[in-house]
């Protein structure tokens, strides 16, 4: 027997202890019937999320050289832009890439 303060006794107690490791039992988080939070996204949502996650992107990307871009126009108009040399290395980049 073990004595705890002046007037409190308490009976036998068992070798492992009052506290012998075993998980309380886990009481049900919600009645049947009762109500629960729910969250649905609808696909409008998941959209309108992606396309603000472009967006960020589109923001972070580097200016755009209109003069650059304006010269390659020109050179695709004329016909001069696309060479054998250009070609080449394009395919071995893509080959490079595949393989």
């Amino acid at each position: 027997m073990q004595i705890y303060g002046p007037a409190t006794l308490h009976g036998p107690q068992s070798l492992k202890g009052p506290h012998n490791g075993h998980p309380a039992p886990q009481q049900p988080t919600s009645k049947p019937g009762m109500a629960r939070d729910e969250l649905n996204i609808s696909d409008a949502g998941r959209v309108a999320s992606e396309t603000a996650g472009l967006v960020d992107s589109a923001k972070n990307l580097p200016e755009i050289r209109q003069d650059r871009v304006a010269e390659i126009r020109a050179q695709i108009a004329s016909g001069t832009y696309e060479t054998a040399e250009k070609i080449d290395g394009a395919i071995e980049r893509l080959l490079d890439e595949i393989g």
